[in-house]
């Protein structure tokens, strides 16, 4: 358990120092940290509208963070350059995300054009049941999205690192609230980018 705790953290660190320099990204995160754990709430209650909070708010947040405001060119703090970063990224990498996010917006769009999906399911009534199918929808794609990338992971790097990751992610938002509280202080007094300082580097297994 103590080896599998590390494992964790080390992801959680490399995801920390190579992909959230940026305060506003942080503060993103930290928006998107406290939509997530409403969605977690809401699974118990509403599972579709877990979905469309996770996704419309989230997710929206957290990777608009990582798309326009995090730095893309050599990283001088890991002394790396990002194409390796994203080469060695655990997780959805800016490429994989693309795939993700275009299924996202595609969902929406195949339900309004087959409300049966093809015979599959039974057809929405109105337009609150058409929410609720996009949001159950998002939902699955949100879950399938874990799952694949998890036993992805099981061939690429072994099983303990893919459920490693998938504890990682599940943890996300209660790490990124205790990591990011302070972002949007440190964001407010002009600090644009966080030093990163006072941490020890560990083997990159971002």
């Amino acid at each position: 358990m103590q080896d599998f705790s590390e494992k964790v953290r080390i992801l959680q660190w490399d995801d920390h120092r190579y992909y959230h320099q940026c305060r506003i990204n942080q503060t993103l995160h930290l928006i998107s940290a406290i939509s997530f754990l409403c969605a977690y709430c809401l699974l118990f209650i509403d599972p579709a509208t877990a979905g469309i909070v996770g996704w419309l708010v989230g997710m929206v947040t957290r990777q608009s963070g990582h798309i326009f405001f995090e730095p893309r060119g050599f990283d001088q703090i890991n002394d790396t350059t990002y194409e390796y970063k994203e080469s060695i990224k655990a997780g959805y990498n800016m490429r994989r995300k693309a795939v993700l996010i275009s299924v996202w917006l595609c969902v929406p769009v195949l339900l309004a054009l087959s409300p049966r999906l093809f015979g599959l399911i039974e057809p929405a009534v109105g337009f609150n049941g058409y929410v609720h199918d996009v949001g159950l929808f998002w939902l699955l794609l949100g879950a399938g999205g874990l799952i694949f990338r998890t036993l992805h992971l099981f061939v690429l790097r072994g099983p303990a690192w893919g459920l490693a990751w998938a504890v990682k992610i599940l943890l996300d938002p209660f790490h990124n609230i205790a990591t990011y509280w302070r972002s949007p202080l440190a964001l407010m007094a002009g600090q644009r980018y966080d030093p990163l300082e006072g941490h020890e580097a560990t083997q990159s297994h971002a």
